[in-house]
């Protein structure tokens, strides 16, 4: 059977999570991409990026911008988003989207492809990518819920400062420079940019990742929880979230507490885990194996590790999850997204 052809729309082209999906877009085999426009703000318009051998020139995103696209994935921020989605979906692109910006709204599936890729036949134009801590966590435990059923799930996460983009990660090089000098750190984006204090996230960790609501849950610990919810269908599991700011440059790691609907023993929990889609088990405590961010970088699956059951409730476990967060977390579900609606025939 012939391939199928598109053209392929990168909005946000220069930032992190742009230039993954760009690096994976090379490396595709499932579907031909007969041209590309990458896109950016107009500080990087004009700058050159290569694909495929051939060097590309950055255009400036605007409402013009996707005349013929079939497909266009946005990752330059809700903003950007919010202004030119709906331009995108008006010239009969279909858009894969990484903001918080369409997540909640019922008209626009939450997609992760192991979990639920089954929504993707509802899209009306407009595909969400979960936030990074939510997917990598509903990755490892969907397998779970399906055979022993979730009443609870109790999450702290650890997430490194690349999900608040390049500017934090210079700013940790900068303060672990400073402080190892012995100089003062100085502050202008941890733990939320639009806060009103700065903290040096370097040799710290900062127990708030973005801003406050008025319950006094961060709203990134607000996204996990509804975004859980709504991927998993069901508005009745109870959930509560820590999230935390560490200095790891990439890769997210998760402590999870899960209740079962049913009774499992580790070795069935660590059955499920071995054979799950996306999922690696690393769990041999007399060996000291388990999952690390350091090693997570540059790969695509979630990787789970001690595994306890938990001593007092015969129906509770723990877990630690760990992903890159700019490629599962992002990039890779945003790519996969498309490789399972081309693979179902739905794009």
């Amino acid at each position: 059977m012939r391939k199928k052809s598109y053209h392929i729309a990168v909005v946000g082209a220069t930032g992190a999570v742009g230039q993954k999906i760009i690096n994976l877009l090379e490396q595709i085999t499932e579907f031909n991409i007969n041209e590309i426009t990458l896109l950016s703000s107009k500080r990087s318009a004009g700058k050159k990026i290569s694909f495929k051998g051939q060097e590309i020139i950055i255009k400036e995103a605007d409402e013009a911008s996707f005349k013929d696209v079939d497909i266009a994935f946005f990752s330059a921020g809700g903003e950007v988003s919010r202004q030119l989605v709906r331009f995108a979906v008006e010239s009969g692109a279909v858009v894969i989207d990484n903001t918080s910006e369409y997540r909640m709204s019922s008209e626009v599936p939450l997609v992760v492809p192991e979990v639920n890729a089954h929504t993707l036949i509802r899209h009306k134009g407009i595909i969400a990518v979960p936030n990074c801590s939510a997917l990598q966590m509903v990755t490892a435990l969907q397998p779970i819920r399906r055979l022993f059923g979730l009443e609870r799930i109790i999450v702290s996460t650890y997430q490194a400062v690349s999900g608040t983009g390049i500017h934090a990660i210079n700013e940790l090089k900068d303060q672990s420079m400073s402080l190892l000098a012995g100089e003062e750190a100085t502050a202008s984006i941890m733990p939320a940019k639009k806060d009103k204090k700065h903290y040096p996230i370097a040799f710290n960790v900062i127990p708030q990742v973005d801003v406050f609501t008025e319950n006094d849950y961060t709203f990134e610990e607000v996204k996990i929880i509804q975004e859980t919810k709504k991927i998993f269908e069901d508005s009745n599991l109870k959930m509560a979230a820590t999230c935390v700011r560490v200095p790891v440059v990439t890769g997210h790691s998760e402590s999870v507490y899960i209740e079962l609907e049913r009774v499992a023993t580790v070795d069935e929990m660590r059955e499920v885990l071995s054979s799950a889609p996306g999922v690696v088990l690393q769990d041999s405590p007399s060996n000291q194996l388990y999952p690390m961010p350091i090693y997570a970088v540059g790969k695509t699956e979630t990787f789970v590790g001690r595994v306890r059951k938990d001593p007092d409730n015969p129906y509770g476990f723990h877990l630690w999850i760990v992903s890159d967060n700019l490629l599962k977390g992002a990039a890779w579900n945003s790519v996969q997204i498309v490789l399972t609606m081309v693979e179902k025939d739905i794009i």
